[in-house]
């Protein structure tokens, strides 16, 4: 199954957590801190919504920051996504 956002959605998947820390030490997944970054896999058309014009600035293969509860998560094919107007994005990491 395939997803495909419309309008200003884009669809974005969590990065994987850090297993190490900068001085070496390997942490548990349940230490592990759940990171803020996510990577773009999908981005809609963009066009009008609500009224005013949205252009499109992320494109797929980007790594964002989102708001912390943004988004709707959603399953598909035993992997998790998350569906996010462009507005709920914060950053794009460079």
């Amino acid at each position: 199954m395939t997803l495909k956002p419309l309008a200003d959605r884009v669809i974005i998947k969590q990065v994987e957590a850090e297993e190490t820390t900068k001085a070496g030490i390997i942490l548990t997944s349940a230490a592990q801190e759940k990171p803020q970054i996510f990577e773009v896999v999908e981005v809609g058309p963009g066009g009008v919504v609500d009224g005013n014009e949205v252009v499109m600035v992320v494109k797929k293969g980007d790594r964002i920051i989102t708001g912390k509860y943004s988004g709707t998560e959603v399953k598909i094919d035993g992997e998790e996504f998350t569906i996010v107007r462009q507005s709920d994005i914060l950053a794009v990491v460079k």
